[in-house]
């Protein structure tokens, strides 16, 4: 079978995530699209910096990042304290567990790593790595199958907008809502939007780059413009992933998706969210009971009322919360629910269990 590395560059000539067997290679989102650079990680601990302060980005590519962390744990620990291992590498599970509260990739991946290392082992560092690539290819594989299904959706459309980053930087490779974008640039010319996407420019930065590598064309607006774009009539579609997905279809993604989303229904704009299934928490049905990661005001404020004692503060949370009501489709690997409600992600459930 196809490394993940070499799926990813068959499809894309963007890797987020590089694993060379003894170390996690990462693309430091923070610096695009002014630096290219890759920083290796060959334990858990860096792994979990490297999430948290937003190298890597995105909920699939959190995940795939974390399951990689786990093996490095295990690597690390299971030759060096061979009676001692086990405990450490649930230390470092519990670091991971902390790096990003809001994508439920993170926890669904070391779920599955969890269960791995309760078994019997008798090759640990083997197997570990083994899950993790297979997380890996999996997720790649997930996101060509969310690519045509959500292509098929956009069929004669003329115009859409996404907002934040869901393609190759966010995943293992292709993207999920950029993977939709990509598969339909292949069927038919469609003018893309993207928003810039407020506080981290994810949009400006991220996406950008992403379809010039490409070859795809697209234009930049201000978060605030998507309202008057709408109006125009120059897009039937607002594409976008997601970082948690409750049982009865409410999504939370990237701050801004929700306003978006209320003026799509104003303006007559479907709204397509595109995740996998390891997306949905089954555990939580409404969206007000997913918790939403607040990032430090620093990363929002300018420099010049980032001071103790100063005046002005910021409100900085990273998601917010779309119900289920304002989503014309939810695309996953495993098919398309359209009006997502209870009933019909329980069709999803079903088929998953």
């Amino acid at each position: 079978m196809p490394t993940p590395n070499n799926m990813t560059s068959a499809i894309t000539s963007v890797q987020a995530l590089q694993w060379t067997g003894t170390h996690l290679t990462v693309l430091d989102q923070r610096l695009l699209p002014d630096q290219l650079v890759y920083n290796s990680y060959d334990d858990a601990k860096g792994v979990t910096d490297a999430i948290a302060s937003m190298q890597v980005r995105g909920a699939p590519a959190i995940g795939i990042a974390a399951a990689y962390g786990v093996a490095l744990s295990v690597i690390q620990h299971y030759q060096h304290s061979p009676n001692e291992w086990q405990q450490k590498v649930k230390e470092d599970i519990a670091l991971l567990a902390k790096s990003r509260p809001t994508a439920v990739n993170l926890f669904w991946a070391i779920e599955l790593m969890t269960t791995l290392l309760a078994q019997p082992q008798n090759d640990p560092i083997n197997t570990t790595i083994t899950l993790a690539e297979k997380i890996h290819s999996d997720d790649i594989a997930a996101n060509l199958n969310m690519g045509k299904l959500g292509a098929d959706l956009l069929t004669g459309a003329k115009g859409l907008m996404t907002h934040c980053n869901a393609g190759a930087l966010a995943t293992g490779g292709y993207g999920t809502a950029l993977g939709v974008i990509r598969s339909i640039c292949k069927r038919q010319a469609i003018t893309i939007y993207m928003g810039e996407t407020r506080p981290w420019l994810q949009g400006a930065r991220l996406t950008a780059w992403e379809l010039t590598q490409e070859g795809i064309p697209a234009t930049l607006i201000a978060d605030s413009a998507a309202a008057w774009l709408m109006k125009s009539g120059a897009i039937e579609w607002i594409v976008v992933g997601a970082d948690r997905i409750t049982a009865r279809g409410d999504v939370a993604n990237k701050i801004g998706t929700y306003s978006l989303a209320v003026l799509a229904k104003q303006h007559g704009v479907k709204v397509m969210v595109v995740a996998p299934t390891s997306t949905i928490d089954w555990r939580i049905e409404y969206g007000v009971d997913i918790a939403i990661e607040q990032r430090p005001a620093h990363e929002l404020l300018p420099s010049y009322y980032n001071h103790e004692g100063s005046l002005i503060d910021a409100w900085n949370p990273v998601f917010d919360v779309t119900p289920a009501e304002l989503i014309t489709a939810l695309v996953t690997e495993r098919g398309v629910v359209m009006n997502p409600t209870l009933l019909g992600l329980q069709g999803l459930k079903n088929e998953i269990y």
